[in-house]
This record gives C-alpha cells, sequence and structure tokens, in this order.
C-alpha cells in the first residue's frame, strides 16, 4: 500500500483532488489531500500574509509527522510542486516518491515568480494589487478559489539535494500549449535520466478533466505517452 500525499496549486484547497482521492483509496491506498494554510476557509488576514513557500513545506512535514508516514508520495499540481520540492528536501528520507502534476519543478535559489512566464507574473502583481499580500483568484473556475498568499509566489526555494533514491516524475499537461509555462521544463526534464515524464492530452486541472487518467499514472498504471491517455 502507497500512502499518497496530494498538494494542491495556487488558490485551490483539497478539494482540488476530489474526483482523484476516491480512485486511490478504493485501489487500497492510503490519501491525504491538503489545504495550504492561508487558503483555509477559517484563516485570518495575519495568516494569509505571513504563508510562504517555507510555511507551505512545514504543513506537509507536520502532516508526516501527525500521521507517521515514513515513505510518501508526495504529488504537487501547479503551484504545489514548489511546496512538494521544498518538503521532500527537509523530510529526512521520509518521501519515496515526487510526482510533479503539471508543475513547477525548483532548483535551489528559483522561486514560482522566477520560473514562470511574464503573463503569469502580470497576472499575480495585478491581482495582489488590492491588499499587497495575497493574489485573488483568475476570473472564471471554481468559487471554491482562494486568495493565494502572494510571499509564497516570491520566496525562493532552498535545497540540499533531494536524496537520489527519490523516484522522481512530471506530468506535463499537452492541451493548453498556447499558454503552459511548463513546455521548456518538459524539454529539459526528458533529457535528464533521472527523471520519468509522462505527457496527458489534457488542460492544465487535469485532475477535474481527466480524473482517471491522473490516478492512473499515479498507480503507475499509465506510460509517458499522451495516446494511452484520450
Amino acid at each position: 500500500m502507497a500512502t499518497f500525499v496530494l498538494v494542491p496549486g495556487g488558490w485551490h484547497g483539497s478539494w482540488s483532488f476530489e474526483a482523484v482521492v476516491p480512485l486511490l483509496e478504493r485501489a487500497g491506498h492510503a490519501v491525504h489531500a491538503l489545504t495550504l494554510t492561508g487558503l483555509r476557509p477559517g484563516d485570518d488576514t495575519a495568516t494569509v500574509a505571513a504563508a510562504n513557500l517555507d510555511t507551505h513545506a512545514d504543513d506537509v512535514l507536520r502532516l508526516l509527522d501527525r500521521a507517521h508516514i515514513t515513505s510518501a508520495t508526495l504529488v504537487g499540481h501547479s503551484y504545489g510542486g514548489m511546496v512538494i520540492a521544498a518538503a521532500a528536501d527537509r523530510a529526512d528520507g521520509r518521501v519515496s516518491r515526487l510526482v510533479h502534476l503539471d508543475a513547477y519543478v525548483p532548483r535551489h535559489g528559483e522561486s514560482c515568480w522566477s520560473l514562470t512566464t511574464e503573463r503569469y507574473r502580470e497576472a499575480f502583481a495585478a491581482g495582489a494589487a488590492s491588499t499587497g499580500y495575497a493574489v485573488r483568484p483568475p476570473d472564471g473556475g471554481d468559487p471554491r478559489r482562494r486568495p493565494h498568499p502572494l510571499a509564497s509566489f516570491l520566496q525562493a526555494i532552498r535545497l540540499t539535494g533531494t536524496p537520489a533514491q527519490v523516484r522522481r516524475e512530471f506530468v506535463y499537461c499537452s492541451g493548453w500549449e498556447d499558454r503552459t509555462p511548463f513546455a521548456e521544463l518538459r524539454t529539459r526534464l526528458r533529457a535528464d535520466p533521472d527523471w520519468q515524464v509522462h505527457d496527458l492530452p489534457t488542460r492544465h486541472d487535469a485532475m477535474h478533466e481527466a480524473p482517471e487518467a491522473v490516478a492512473a499514472l499515479l498507480l503507475g498504471e499509465g506510460v509517458a505517452d499522451a495516446s494511452t491517455c484520450r
């Protein structure tokens, strides 16, 4: 039995994995879907303003402690890729697999802000203009989304080096080629023997558009070819 820890992207909560969780549980695995600090319905202004990437990595580490998890598969969607990279680096060997689901894959000193495109940097800045500390959700989309702590997008990650035994996977969603910030990342990781790269022919929120395909990849039933997910 595997233990999955699912980390949502910007503006989202644990609900973003609501269609995937039962598929993993039905296969006999333990699943923990997180809502990060600053994005919980009861979080006050001070909590949102103070939350950064370190805060979110600590959310994951506290879960590992609380649930006594010693061999976790961390799955991060979009911004969540920053979080799982930071958490794995600090987890003292308690992470066995990282899955970046159409997500940022940072190197030491990089941030979500530095890794994304100018289009998204402009959107972050405009979204935080009214408060200075929280980025409002983009127009449209799920009404459950909440303003995202700006500091978590800006903070540079500190990495000492993820242990070599951690299995690393990147899932590239090819259905939004006109806007994705991950095309160059996909090319880089395909050339890196330490990474396995999968393609899904979906838009960014693959968990909603193709939960069965996402679950299959997490369960090791998919292959790195988009044609199998159509």
